[in-house]
């Protein structure tokens, strides 16, 4: 069994740094992390295509240049087939149990289609819209796919324009290499809240802490 994502101390830095982030703003912060957002079986099969193709290829070149008599199945049908069938199935596991051949033969877009996917679901599956003035503010992290993205609610994004959150999911990311995935959400709710008080989001009188300030995570 894999190692909590992490520790009690760390999800307690989080969420007093949310708390604190949320004093400054009436931004309801919600960090929520995710294993991964697909599974991605389509990279299997082009894995298993690749690896067949392959295999074809190399029983080919040993054919044309082994001048031999041990390797004669070669040429026969039923041994190219089984050439090609292992070399399939072994491409097969190299592509899903290998993340950078598993992302790489998925694709970017479609890795950018399923996370974006599973954030919309998160945003809706945490209520970050059941806000009194719909400033919920989503930081969805898919650590598989290596991305990350930030979804804010109706009164975000009309005080905050999209490009803005660039340096948010650089600290994020910067974090993440650097094995320090607790430190990079520190900081990156940490500018979050200046963000929002600099462009208006300002706190009322009256406002309540309307979402849960932990960090969520999911192993999916």
């Amino acid at each position: 069994m894999p190692p909590p994502l992490f520790t009690d101390a760390e999800r307690e830095r989080i969420r007093v740094a949310v708390d604190a982030a949320e004093q400054q703003t009436a931004g309801e912060i919600v960090p929520y992390i995710v294993a991964r957002s697909g599974t991605y079986e389509v990279a299997a099969w082009r894995g298993a295509a690749l690896g067949a193709l392959l295999a074809a290829a190399l029983a080919l070149l040993i054919a044309w240049t082994y001048d031999g008599w041990g390797l004669g199945w070669l040429y026969s049908a039923w041994g190219m087939a089984l050439t090609m069938t292992l070399g399939g199935v072994l491409g097969a596991l190299i592509a899903w149990y290998v993340p950078v051949l598993r992302r790489g033969l998925a694709g970017p877009t479609r890795l950018a289609d399923r996370v974006h996917r599973r954030a919309e679901a998160a945003f809706l599956e945490e209520e970050v819209f059941n806000t009194r003035d719909r400033t919920g503010i989503l930081l969805f992290v898919s650590l598989f796919e290596h991305r990350i993205e930030v979804i804010g609610d109706e009164g975000i994004n009309k005080a905050v324009e999209q490009h803005e959150w660039v340096e948010v999911v650089d600290r994020i990311r910067t974090g993440i290499r650097g094995g320090h995935l607790a430190d990079g959400l520190v900081e990156a709710v940490e500018m979050c809240g200046v963000l929002l008080h600099r462009r208006g989001v300002g706190i009322r009188p009256d406002d309540t802490d309307e979402l849960s300030d932990d960090v969520r995570v999911r192993d999916e």
